[in-house]
Order: C-alpha cells, then structure tokens, then sequence
C-alpha cells in the first residue's frame, strides 16, 4: 500500500509544481496569460527560445500606446535564430503607426485557430475588441505606401484580425497601403480576418504562396497575385460587407471593388472562394511578365455588377473554373450603378483558353457572357438560369471574336435567345 501511495503523491506534485511558477499577471487592462512555449534547446553551439510573447518585448496592447517597436525587435529576435520561430501576441488591441517585417522563417501569431468575423456597421463601439487585434494607422490616403506587414520567404501571418479604426464606413473609404504583402517564397497567410482592409493580401514573386482562411471586407482589392512561377494556392477565401454596407461606401466598392486579381501564375489553384458587392469578382489580368493559367474549383461571386468572371488576358493552357457560382446584378439597397451586368466578359485582349464546367449562372443579369479575342471559350454542363433582365432580346451567349466558342450540354432555364456567333467567329461547337 505504501508504494502505491508514493506513486500518487509524485503525480501531484507535477501537476500543481508548473502552476505555482507561473502565474497570470495583468496587463494595462488585458489579463496577461504565460507563453503558449518556452522550449529552449542546443546545439550547434547556441540557445534559442521557439516561442517569444510580443508583451516580454514591451508591447501595452490597449489601443494607445504604439506597439510597432515591440513587436518589430520580437520578429528581429527570432528572425536570427537559425531556425526562426514563432512570435506570439496574446489577446489586445495593438495599435501601429508605422509597419512590421516578417523575417525569413518567423511566424507572427495571434490567438484565433480558426478565422473569425466580426459585423461593424456604422457603430465604432462594434469595433473587434476579442482575440488578437492589430490596428494600422499609418499611410492614411496614400495606397503606394509601404504595406503594413511584409512577408519575407517562409514567413507566416496567422491567427489574427487586422482592422483599420480610422476607416470610414458611412463615406467615400480612404485609401491606405496593402495591408499583407508576400514577397518571397513560400510566405503564407492564415486564418487571418482582414475586416477592413482598402487592399488586403498582394503576392509577388512569391512562389507557391499559401492563403487559407481568410475572410473580411477589401474595398478596393482583395487579393492580388503575380510573378508565380511555381504553384500558388489560395483557399477558403470569403469577403463579405461585414464592415460597412453603407450605401455611399458601398457605391465605391461596386463601381471600383474587384475581389481577387491575377495576373501571371504558372498553375495557380483556388478553391472555395467567395465574394459579394465588387464591381468584378475574379480578374485575369496581362502583367509586363505574362498570364495565368490554373485550376480555380468552387468559386463564386455574388452581386459582381460589372462581371463575376472578366478574362483579360489567358494562357493557352486554359483557366479551368469549375462549380462556379455566379450572379451579375446590382441591388440598390447596396448601391445604384449603371454597368452592363454581365456574368463572364472575355475581352478582345484574350487570347487563351478559358473553360467553365458544371457552373450556375443566375439572377437578373442582362447576359451570360460577351466572347470577343482570338482565344478558346467553353461552357460544359452548365445552367443559365436568367439573361436580358433589360428587356432588350439580349442573347445569354454572344460571341464577336476570332477564337472558337463551345457550348456543350448545358441548361438554359429560360424562353429567350440563347447564343449568337457574329461573322468573325471562325469556329464554333453547339450541341
């Protein structure tokens, strides 16, 4: 019995020891809680910490004293360590007047595990005040400024909200700096809430970017992606007008908006991505380095009120958009405009492949899609639910272009013209 009776005390004593050496202290009105990790190791003939917390660097975390001081020597402590590391700020209001670096290797870490959102309104007193809350303030009104956070190669955003106090969201939104620039490879960005962000997340020359979980509402651009030249991935992306839905702040947003922008990937893959209130919801651009090709699975936009889909410019190798959703209208509850609602614009500047399978279009836009350029268009197995809510005879499918167009097995759910080849079109297929 005695033995026993010694095996239960030692099991105690490990449990209660680690408490009574570590208790919570306050912090200027935020509980402060210990390190999630302390784990100190060597080798190679030197000591280094995985985990360093922004507060032991001297960040207040109350929403007035500026914290880019703290925060910037706790990324440069771990950004030399061999190994980088994770640097780790616990629940607050930071506030920032200038901008943060992210060196190689280095996570800067908040405390969401998975994306949060918060609806504001017109109310600052909604402001998000819960979790991990990072607060810009500089660059106000000049949107070439230096970008808030940067993201060196291998470095990672995540667990975070990032909202702007000084954005209006009953006017005319004022411009600001990208709010997340990647700018080497493999820079990743996650579970992070961009609620108000004027550009949220650029990614150049930052091969095999990875961007997953994020969710707020860009108003000017969401996402912006060029020089990939090796696979980039972006997932489980949702902007949504939790901010503001203002109507003067909203009528900015749909004349201007785009919600995600590509221009030269090499294979770029999207899946489950959203967006509702942009003037144009996906943006394929020609940058002075080239076009996109990639796999873009379970996208949508909703209330895109120029297009949901604009195709600029196209790699031969084809943009693959497949379960798309789409709508093309404008409710003036949001806003008043005066664009051509159209679901998919192929310009005359295209000429690559662009291919949408077992994708829905619906909602009272006036077309389907207008094809112009010398490039390949196709819809497989698609449903074209509503066209001409102008009452003009307008066709769901018009094609004016040198390229070829296919429409193979798809719904038109209603009486009205359905597709119109001009004389330029050289090829087409229709069954």
């Amino acid at each position: 019995m005695s033995q026993k009776f010694e095996i239960v005390v030692l099991v105690i004593v490990c449990i209660i020891a680690p408490q009574e050496a570590s208790p919570a202290k306050p912090m200027r009105g935020w509980q402060r809680l210990p390190p999630i990790e302390r784990a100190s190791a060597q080798g190679s003939g030197f000591n280094h910490t995985s985990v360093v917390n922004v507060f032991d660097f001297g960040a207040v975390g109350d929403g007035n004293a500026d914290d880019t001081g703290a925060f910037q020597a706790a990324l440069d402590a771990m950004g030399t360590q061999p190994s980088g590391g994770i640097v780790f700020a616990p629940r607050g209001l930071f506030k920032f007047l200038g901008c943060l670096n992210v060196p190689q290797g280095v996570t800067l870490e908040g405390t969401y595990r998975a994306v949060p959102s918060h609806a504001v309104g017109e109310n600052p007193s909604d402001a998000p005040s819960d979790g991990t809350v990072l607060q810009p303030y500089a660059g106000r009104g000049n949107e070439s400024d230096t970008p808030f956070i940067t993201l060196q190669e291998d470095a990672t955003l995540r667990g975070v909200v990032i909202y702007y106090p000084q954005q209006v969201g009953n006017a005319v939104p004022t411009p600001y700096p990208w709010s997340i620039d990647m700018v080497a490879d493999n820079a990743a960005v996650l579970d992070v809430e961009t609620l108000n962000p004027w550009n949220a997340i650029r990614a150049v020359a930052a091969a095999r970017h990875y961007i997953a979980r994020v969710q707020g509402q860009p108003i000017n651009t969401g996402i912006f992606i060029d020089q990939t030249y090796d696979i980039g991935r972006v997932e489980n992306v949702h902007w949504n007008p939790w901010f503001s839905q203002n109507k003067a702040f909203m009528s900015w947003q749909l004349l201007n908006g785009r919600a995600f922008v590509i221009g030269r990937s090499d294979w770029e893959y999207f899946v489950n991505t959203f967006a509702f209130g942009y003037a144009i919801g996906y943006h394929f651009v020609h940058t002075g380095t080239g076009n996109c090709n990639g796999n873009f699975l379970g996208i949508g936009a909703d209330m895109a009120v120029n297009a949901s889909v604009q195709v600029d410019a196209a790699d031969p190798w084809a943009i693959l958009i497949t379960n798309g959703e789409f709508t093309s209208f404008c409710d003036p509850q949001f806003g008043n405009s005066t664009a051509d609602h159209t679901q998919v614009v192929v310009s005359a500047s295209n000429a690559g492949s662009v291919r949408f399978v077992n994708s829905a279009f619906w909602g009272p836009s006036n077309q389907i899609a207008t094809i112009s350029g010398s490039g390949t268009v196709g819809f497989s197995d698609c449903t074209f639910s509503a066209w001409d809510a102008v009452n003009q005879g307008r066709y769901a499918i018009q094609a004016d272009g040198t390229g070829s167009v296919i429409v193979s097995g798809n719904e038109f759910q209603m009486d009205g013209n359905q597709v119109q080849l001009k004389g330029t079109v050289p090829k087409a297929v229709i069954v």
